[in-house]
């Protein structure tokens, strides 16, 4: 996967609404882009954990964006693992993530490396049950763009990025409802 580009610049680690963080480091050309979407889903806040955290070879059915052929799980814990994943999307997107459910409410997947996504990329996924048995699934996706291809993609999701994010969980939280449906599927 080639050296890590993970530049130092330092932001808000999870600013909301949308808005956009403006690193002080010379060495990022654009600033950062923060998505703040919330869905809500028939699925309890265990089972979309236990969809998050399954890296078997069904995951891309679920998880769109993390394809078999880039999933690569290094190392992990019973609360943590560090995963490679990817798409071919855009010519090929991968990034390394540290996956932390240590507050299994309040999910955190940091990116250590990537092709395009820098330091203080990642995302954030804050879970509430509500008073009608649904669950709230708050996310914020931070994108710091590195390379050429990540700044462009990091500009396009600026304006049109929270209609996309909020489509993509609204599939990845019909596939958990589905999959928990079935029996044995929690």
């Amino acid at each position: 996967m080639g050296p890590s580009h993970v530049h130092d610049v330092t932001c808000p680690l999870w600013p909301i609404g949308g808005r956009r963080c403006q690193p002080p480091s010379p060495l990022t050309v654009m600033p950062m882009t923060a998505i703040d979407v919330t869905e809500r889903t028939s699925a309890t806040p265990q089972q979309f954990l236990d969809a998050l955290t399954d890296f078997g070879p069904h995951r891309s059915e679920v998880w769109t964006n993390s394809k078999p052929e880039f999933l690569v799980v290094h190392d992990h814990g019973d609360t943590w693992a560090d995963v490679t994943e990817g798409s071919k999307a855009a010519g090929a997107v991968w990034e390394r993530l540290r996956y932390d459910w240590s507050n299994p409410t309040d999910i955190v997947l940091t990116t250590t490396d990537s092709n395009i996504w820098g330091r203080g990329s990642g995302h954030r996924y804050t879970l509430t049950r509500d008073a009608d048995g649904s669950t709230s699934v708050h996310a914020v996706i931070i994108r710091n763009g590195i390379s050429f291809k990540g700044r462009m993609i990091a500009a396009l999701l600026a304006p049109v990025g929270k209609t996309f994010i909020s489509k993509n969980l609204r599939t990845t939280l019909r596939a958990i409802e589905a999959r928990s449906a079935q029996p044995g599927g929690g």
